[in-house]
């Protein structure tokens, strides 16, 4: 089990970033993630393994004026 934005989430072995971001309809061009509080760049998303008992933080970067 992992958590997601302080939800759990089911964990599989070989889970990426880029297919939780699919799994949880997270579509935002805009959005950041941090695993155990660090930092991701969205060039590792896809290599970016997350393991059990990981804490997976997805923050939509909003802008507006």
């Amino acid at each position: 089990m992992i958590k997601v934005n302080g939800e759990e989430h089911p964990w599989r072995q070989g889970l990426n970033i880029a297919q939780l971001l699919k799994e949880k309809n997270y579509v935002y061009h805009a959005i950041i993630v941090r695993i155990n509080e660090k930092f991701v760049p969205p060039e590792e998303y896809d290599v970016s393994v997350i393991k059990d008992g990981d804490n997976v933080e997805a923050i939509h970067l909003i802008t507006g004026g």
